[in-house]
């Protein structure tokens, strides 16, 4: 008798270690996969940058979409060269036309508006559009300034790829 409880003792035992590891098993499987998904995310920005250009250069050919141009209205030039100066200063943008005085209409607290203003032009990653909104939030002299994008669809090749230079990975 003893003989067969000591084989049920040991075939529980066998039995419980085995679930143990398996246990242990999946549960440092589990925390690895939950590792890399938030390095993945985490990266995203930087592993799209990369796959861009490995693209680009395999195909020879531009992703539509991962640059874009923003719009942005300011009261004056020297506002617009001082908003433009800072934002190329962060490294937020490739390049920056500021086109002297344009003529604009809106409305404004119920009423049309008609106003000069200088539009910048900025050329940018769209990985970047939200520093530079934030940014432009931070400083403009409106209450509620203009900034618009658009994404870039197509293009020089070469141009983009300068862009991608002067402007870091996130």
């Amino acid at each position: 008798m003893t003989f067969v409880a000591t084989s049920k003792t040991q075939w529980l035992f066998q039995r419980c270690y085995k679930e143990a590891v398996f246990l242990s098993v999946f549960r440092s499987v589990l925390l690895l996969s939950c590792l890399l998904t938030v390095l993945s995310v985490s990266m995203y920005p930087g592993l799209w940058s990369i796959g861009v250009q490995l693209h680009s250069a395999l195909t020879g050919s531009y992703v539509p979409g991962h640059h874009s141009v923003l719009l942005i209205n300011s009261p004056n030039e020297l506002a617009a060269k001082d908003i433009g100066r800072a934002i190329m200063e962060r490294r937020l943008a490739a390049s920056i036309n500021i086109l002297s005085r344009t003529s604009t209409m809106y409305y404004w607290k119920g009423e049309i508006q008609d106003a000069s203003e200088v539009l910048m032009l900025v050329k940018t990653k769209t990985s970047r559009i939200q520093q530079v909104v934030d940014y432009v939030r931070s400083v403009h002299p409106y209450a509620n300034p203009e900034v618009l994008s658009f994404l870039v669809e197509d293009g020089s090749l070469s141009y983009m790829k300068w862009m991608d230079e002067a402007i870091p990975d996130d």
